[in-house]
């Protein structure tokens, strides 16, 4: 399986702005769909963002739609998550995710959260004054 290691986490004020990196390892990002879940405390896990590399569809849910990007480096073999105009119900844990199944990256996608292969270990987001 591939191995996933997120970063880019940490504090930032409301209206703010945080980029997350994935970084994977094991295999070729092309060969996969990648994600982002996020999970607040005492909420369930929900689907951010997901992009299907093989040919570079995206899709997001629709709390996110206009504020949030996802995007790839294959040359890096990494994902991005741009997370623009944050505001405090964003703060949560946010979890990359992967599969070589590129379909499990489609409009549905959040609700195969559990199904994808490969998680990473998560990193915090914070946004607070």
């Amino acid at each position: 399986q591939v191995q996933l290691v997120e970063s880019g986490g940490g504090l930032v004020q409301p209206g703010g702005s945080l980029r997350l990196s994935c970084a994977v390892s094991g295999s070729t990002l092309q060969y996969y769909a990648i994600g982002w879940f996020r999970q607040a405390p005492g909420k369930e896990r929900e689907g951010v963002s997901c992009i299907r590399n093989s040919d570079g569809r995206t899709f997001y849910e629709e709390f996110v739609k206009g504020r949030f990007t996802i995007s790839r480096d294959n040359a890096k073999n990494t994902v991005y998550l741009q997370m623009n105009s944050l505001e405090p119900d964003a703060t949560a844990v946010y979890y990359c995710v992967g599969d070589r199944r590129l379909f499990m990256c489609n409009s549905d996608f959040a609700v195969l959260g559990s199904d994808f292969a490969s998680w990473g270990q998560g990193t915090q987001v914070t946004v607070s004054s």
